[in-house]
């Protein structure tokens, strides 16, 4: 359940960290008076939570430390010492040169050295690296986890610096709400089972959605109708049998009258309406263009008072200017006519398009149809027949593909009203969940909740609130906020040093709800005391060391500079409690005794 040892095969370049179950401290001392203005020093206090990191079985990340500086790091081999919930150790090695090849021993005392240890001295040696998970996960036996990894939630107790960016969203997830939300949610105490099926059934339906959107952009505004296209099917294969029949008899007395009254029916009367109304277009369209010529205003201001002038008239001045604006008047009015016009004309022109093109389509059918009914050759007519039904066979496997393809929309319509229907219900029993665990006073989301105010308000004396709601699309939000004397949330959460305070109250609080359960009991907080002022330094260590005396073993890394100032050089830490004393006078002082990278 906590960290025990960390070490390696070469304990001159990287002395052994021993932990104790309750505060360990990672303390730099920033010795050079040109140092201490620098905002990074490099001697390794972060560097140590990597390390866990990589004892828990992290994956291999080529920008990880030991791997992009490979050269200096391949001879390396890191142990790691774990406490169990059972009170015994199990001890993980990993080398860097075969990162993907782990070994384990379980063993009853604390604080090993199995950094000689043969290969047969150990229980389990080069385990590939899926399977060495599975099994840590197995021997960790944290199971208020399950059904998620051991690893899923170690980022809440690892925190890097980067990882202090937000309460909820760690770093190592994977951006998708779903990936990390319902797991959040599980160490919360919610039901995360609905909220994993709400996600699941979302991605099901946005699945189907799109399927459908492509099968309807595959019919490309075609009929979506299967009744319709079950018809247009019967009509077109009742004229295959009838076409058949005549060729298999080689009779076409039928289909000549059949295309006789066709053409008099159809073909002709249709070409004859056609003509009338492309008459009637022309005609008007003629009247329009012969309008926009027309409409001009010839009378000249100017040339009227130059007239004016000459035969004596005194008020020309006044005259010219009720002209000029009688004429602008009248081209307002002439231009907003003309507009009518020129849209009225376009609308003509794109309908007698439409016509020629229907009229030269006719025509030709027309032309074929005399051709046939004149013809005496019955050999031509077999072959035009015979064309006509290959003609209509295209037609109708192309009906039955698109009947096809409306099935299937039909199908997933239906498939998505389900699913519609199926989302609703759950964001329904989400919403009551919620709603339930956030009215329950034992609820172990109001345990929480008020262990983190409890935290924030004895360090900074100013009340916060953790929340969970439902938003619109039955997802939950989770919120930390610092409040004001009145209830309402501030913006001092969004300082980083108090964004920091929230994120290891969170930490600190889910720690101490699941004490009783099997969940991790460590945290490891990188850079505790930084931006905070003396006094919140001081109430921060005092709720970190009432936090230890509950079980709950915490690692903090700072530098000297961080340290609350005490009176009389009274020490803040009991040596015991500083399992890592990092300085900067050479390599000596760095956890990695050698030149930095």
């Amino acid at each position: 359940m906590k960290p025990s040892k960390l070490y390696s095969n070469k304990h001159d370049a990287f002395a052994p960290v021993e932990f104790v179950p309750e505060l360990n401290v990672v303390l730099a001392e920033i010795r050079l008076p040109e140092n201490r203005d620098r905002d990074t020093h490099n001697l390794g206090k972060t560097t140590l939570g990597r390390l866990l990191d990589f004892g828990f079985l992290a994956g291999r990340d080529a920008k990880f430390f030991l791997f992009k500086h490979l050269d200096r790091f391949e001879d390396f081999v890191f142990f790691l010492e774990i406490e169990l919930l059972d009170g015994t150790y199990v001890t993980v090695r990993r080398s860097v040169a075969e990162a993907s090849k782990i070994a384990f021993k379980k063993h009853a005392a604390r604080h090993q050295d199995f950094s000689t240890l043969p290969e047969r001295g150990w229980d389990h040696f080069d385990v590939p690296f899926d399977r060495a998970r599975e099994l840590l996960d197995s021997l960790l036996d944290w199971r208020a986890l399950k059904p998620w990894h051991y690893r899923k939630g170690l980022g809440y107790f690892l925190r890097s610096q980067e990882d202090f960016r937000d309460v909820f969203h760690l770093r190592r997830f994977a951006n998708t709400h779903a990936d990390w939300k319902p797991f959040l949610a599980h160490i919360l105490g919610f039901d995360a089972e609905l909220i994993s099926q709400h996600y699941a059934k979302e991605d099901k339906l946005k699945d189907k959605e799109q399927k459908a959107t492509t099968i309807r952009q595959e019919l490309g505004g075609e009929i979506e109708d299967a009744g319709k296209i079950d018809g247009l099917l019967l009509l077109k294969r009742q004229e295959v049998e009838k076409k058949q029949k005549l060729l298999d008899a080689f009779d076409f007395r039928a289909q000549d009258k059949v295309d006789t009254k066709q053409l008099v029916d159809q073909v002709d009367e249709r070409i004859a309406a056609l003509n009338q109304r492309r008459y009637s277009l022309t005609q008007n369209r003629k009247k329009i263009i012969a309008s926009l010529e027309e409409e001009q205003i010839l009378f000249n201001p100017e040339d009227a008072s130059e007239l004016f002038r000459e035969a004596g008239v005194y008020f020309a001045g006044q005259i010219k200017r009720d002209f000029q604006q009688l004429i602008s008047f009248n081209k307002a009015i002439t231009d907003e006519r003309r507009g009518y016009l020129v849209e009225e004309r376009a609308e003509i022109e794109a309908e007698l398009k439409v016509a020629n093109s229907e009229l030269n389509t006719l025509g030709k059918r027309r032309s074929e149809m005399l051709a046939f009914l004149s013809s005496t050759d019955s050999f031509a007519k077999y072959k035009r027949l015979s064309g006509e039904m290959v003609t209509l066979r295209a037609d109708i496997e192309g009906l039955e593909r698109q009947r096809e393809f409306v099935h299937r929309l039909q199908q997933l319509r239906s498939d998505i009203r389900t699913l519609a229907e199926e989302k609703t219900h759950l964001q329904a029993a989400i919403e009551a969940d919620v709603e339930t665990k956030n009215a329950d006073r034992e609820s172990l989301f109001s345990k929480i909740r008020l262990f983190f105010n409890e935290i924030v308000e004895d360090v900074i004396d100013q009340k916060a609130l953790l929340s969970v709601v439902v938003n619109q699309y039955g997802h939950l939000d989770f919120r930390a906020e610092l409040l004001d004397d009145a209830g309402i949330a501030t913006s001092a959460d969004r300082g980083f040093s108090y964004k920091k305070l929230l994120c290891i109250a969170f930490d600190l609080a889910v720690l101490r709800a699941h004490l009783a359960d099997a969940f991790p009991r460590f945290a490891f907080h990188d850079g505790v005391f930084e931006s905070l002022d003396d006094r919140k330094k001081e109430n921060l260590l005092d709720v970190i060391r009432r936090y230890t005396a509950l079980g709950l073993q915490s690692t903090i890394t700072l530098i000297d500079s961080d340290l609350p100032p005490r009176p009389d050089d009274e020490p803040v830490f009991d040596p015991s409690e500083i399992v890592v004393l990092l300085h900067d006078e050479g390599d000596s002082g760095r956890l990695f005794k050698m030149k930095p990278w």
